[in-house]
């Protein structure tokens, strides 16, 4: 039987790099502290180094991603509405 695999949430993942980062503890030591496998350790620590830039380059990176967002739940409300009208025109167009 195959077991299902363990999803973490970015919190976790970010604690874990960090801890990485900090160079006290080796990968292994770290990796059976937080009970998860010395390959994860590494990868993330490396994903989180990869990606730190992406931080500080745009102030207000945060506010545009909502704002792209909000945006999108716009967009999809007004392809409902539409949808909705257009089925019920159709509806009296057959009659």
């Amino acid at each position: 039987m195959s077991r299902k695999r363990r999803q973490y949430s970015s919190d976790f993942k970010a604690k874990v790099a960090l801890a990485a980062l900090k160079s006290d503890q080796t990968t292994s030591e770290i990796a059976a502290r937080f009970e998860i496998h010395p390959t994860m350790v590494s990868q993330w620590k490396r994903e989180l180094l990869d990606n730190a830039t992406g931080i500080f380059e745009s102030k207000g990176g945060g506010k545009a991603a909502q704002k792209t967002q909000e945006e999108i739940d716009t967009l999809y409300r007004e392809i409902g509405k539409l949808t909705v009208e257009r089925d019920f025109l159709s509806r009296r167009l057959d009659r």
